[in-house]
């Protein structure tokens, strides 16, 4: 199975019980550099997919939460290099992997060498959210040989004929964001998102995970039926910064 068919098919198999699957961010090394192959083992107990984040010094798309983590991770000295030898040195998780990086870090590892320290990680794509679909050639050119995903993202403004674009290139999944703006907010989930999101679910030919703004159990019911998945990124990083249990944290969004 190739990489990237790893990541749809975790994502169809979690749904396949009537909940949504449940894709976990975290912002590698942080809160602590030290305890980073902890974090990922225990989340891997409890989640469907592992997105992990390359600290950026500009998250844009990111809320204060993220922001504030990725800044004490890069205060710590972790880079792409460093979140690619800690992965390799682990035992392969059964959740498959994800990074969730901005471009530059990308740019300045370089496409072919990523492709190569990816697969030796067992990282199965990528989500880039500052890489539009039309100045994403050269990146996919060096990730589909080896069957790595680049997933794309949509949102709630994204006109029709795009979204149709945008669906029929994204692998692994196809990233719904719930709402305009950054990720962290807690946000309500009105029949207008519920429509959006049925929207995309017609036009995908891979799964489709919602997220941005998702910290609750009765988000997640709410959007059962709706989507496959859920990413959950602010609020479990908030769980890892004060310490609490991870596991026990994603439990709670299914029972």
């Amino acid at each position: 199975m190739l990489p990237r068919e790893r990541i749809a098919e975790a994502i169809r198999k979690a749904a396949s019980g009537g909940e949504p699957a449940l894709v976990a961010f975290l912002t590698a090394g942080y809160p602590q550099r030290a305890k980073f192959r902890e974090h990922v083992a225990a989340i891997a107990e409890a989640a469907d997919v592992i997105e992990i984040g390359v600290p950026f010094t500009d998250p844009m798309a990111d809320g204060m939460t993220i922001q504030r983590s990725s800044q004490e991770a890069l205060r710590q000295g972790v880079t792409l290099q460093w979140i690619f030898d800690e992965l390799t040195a682990m035992p392969r998780l059964r959740a498959p992997l994800l990074l969730m990086s901005y471009l530059n870090p990308l740019l300045n590892y370089g496409y072919e060498r990523l492709a190569r320290s990816s697969v030796a990680a067992g990282v199965c794509g990528f989500i880039v959210p500052d890489l539009p679909l039309d100045e994403s050639a050269a990146l996919k050119a060096a990730l589909d040989p080896r069957g790595l995903a680049l997933v794309q993202m949509v949102t709630p403004v994204t006109p029709p004929d795009r979204l149709a674009r945008l669906c029929a290139a994204s692998q692994g999944f196809v990233y719904a964001v719930t709402m305009t703006g950054t990720t962290g907010h807690s946000a309500a989930t009105p029949a207008g998102v519920l429509e959006y999101l049925a929207r995309v679910r017609a036009v995908a030919k891979v799964p489709v995970c919602a997220g941005f703004g998702i910290r609750t159990r009765e988000q997640v019911e709410r959007l059962r039926g709706a989507v496959e998945g859920v990413v959950v990124g602010s609020a479990l990083v908030e769980v890892l910064e004060r310490g609490e249990s991870p596991q026990a944290w994603l439990g709670s969004l299914r029972h």
